[in-house]
């Protein structure tokens, strides 16, 4: 069975297109800086490999580019769209509406797009992917898996806000999580490395970011909630920010609550701090002299040790954490910060380990940490495509 798989982040669209249930990759590929003149496009098959940069304004252009890759006379890798069974699509915000794989009805689309306002740089992209997939995939089966998913083990006095409780009761205002497959595939890739379960600490590094508590495989804390803005220091949000500045935002600054959702969401968090909304421009800046990016550094890697203290708490003690995404996988500089003066709970990586560059899982650590420090590079596409060809078997 061919899956296709959609990762549309939200200034991204990852994509890959599998063989299940023999786990072979036919191609697989990104657009990434979506909305900039320089986006980067990948395409890659055992035998091929595609690089081209050139503006994507939107993730509808981009899905469309990706069609044309796959259907190229040339270096695609199937003859008619006919080919692929299924296309499985990552959803941000399932809300409570969808704890499960689901196949995508017009039903579960209005679900999505209703969710859009507590996810609004994700599930429009979502719609988007689903509903260009519909066009040109359409003997496809459509199939949603959900990023709030993974997060459903949490318990209550961790998901609950202290707000009157009709507002969980009959709207359903509590935390949700995200990134969960993410977190779910590289929490269970870090167990079978380590032999042994118990305390992780995942933390998803990317334009978004996340960490999430696991015990015993199953997340019991996470730090986006309601909707993925609160939390890290990420490429365009916020984050964690004391509620009082909103309403002094709109009621002494005149902002308009709709001006207010789009700084915390579009002009903030890493762009706000520096002009920059990707690491690596910021990495750049920073050995420059950049003040403002090294500032921003290390707030981030702040905020990520705070947590990691937390989190250590919350799970009575700490066997590993786990370090993937996009930046995760691939700053050395940002796991260094993160890492240092964190001796109090056992972290010691090893500088050397920790700039090597590997597809393959790996450890940072020194051999005296208490704690483990790996680095899991995530797939989130095979992830998907596992879920989703257990449903259509099912």
């Amino acid at each position: 069975m061919k899956i296709l798989i959609i990762n549309s982040g939200s200034s991204s669209i990852k994509y890959q297109l599998m063989v299940m249930p023999e786990n072979e990759v036919i191609c697989t590929g990104m657009i990434d800086r979506i909305g900039l003149e320089t986006s980067n496009i990948t395409f890659k098959t055992a035998s091929n490999s595609y690089e081209e940069i050139l503006p994507v304004q939107t993730h509808k252009i981009g899905l469309q580019k990706v069609a044309d890759m796959l259907l190229d006379a040339e270096k695609g890798v199937i003859k008619t769209t006919s080919e692929i069974a299924a296309v499985g699509h990552r959803v941000v915000h399932g809300g409570s509406y969808f704890s499960n794989t689901t196949i995508i009805t017009e039903e579960v689309k209005e679900k999505i797009k209703e969710l859009s306002e507590l996810a609004p740089l994700h599930n429009p992209a979502h719609l988007v992917g689903i509903n260009v997939a519909e066009e040109i995939f359409s003997g496809a089966k459509q199939v949603a898996v959900f990023d709030t998913a993974f997060h459903q083990t949490i318990p209550v006095e961790a998901y609950k806000y202290a707000i009157p409780n009709f507002l969980l009761t009959e709207h359903k205002v509590r935390v949700y999580g995200f990134h969960g497959t993410s977190h779910k595939y590289v929490s269970e890739k870090a167990i079978g490395y380590l032999e042994k379960g118990s305390r992780i600490i995942t933390i998803h590094l990317g334009n978004g970011c996340s960490m999430t508590a696991v015990k015993d495989g199953k997340s019991i804390d996470t730090t986006m909630g309601f909707s993925p803005a609160n939390g890290l220091v990420m490429g365009t949000r916020a984050g964690d920010i004391d509620q009082s500045v909103i309403f002094y935002m709109v009621k002494n600054l005149g902002y308009t609550p709709d001006e207010v959702n789009s700084i915390l969401l579009k002009q903030s968090g890493m762009l706000g701090l520096t002009g920059y909304s990707d690491l690596r421009d910021i990495e750049a800046k920073a050995e420059e002299g950049n003040k403002d990016c090294q500032l921003a550094l290390l707030m981030n890697a702040y905020r990520i040790r705070k947590t990691i203290g937390s989190y250590t708490a919350a799970l009575n003690g700490l066997d590993a954490i786990i370090f993937t995404a996009g930046i995760g996988e691939n700053s050395s500089y940002m796991r260094k910060l993160i890492c240092t003066d964190m001796d109090y709970f056992g972290i010691e990586i090893d500088p050397e380990k920790n700039q090597i560059s590997s597809k393959e899982i790996r450890e940072i650590s020194t051999s005296n940490s208490k704690t483990k420090v790996l680095v899991v590079p995530t797939d989130e596409e095979y992830e998907i495509a596992n879920q989703v060809y257990q449903l259509l078997e099912n």
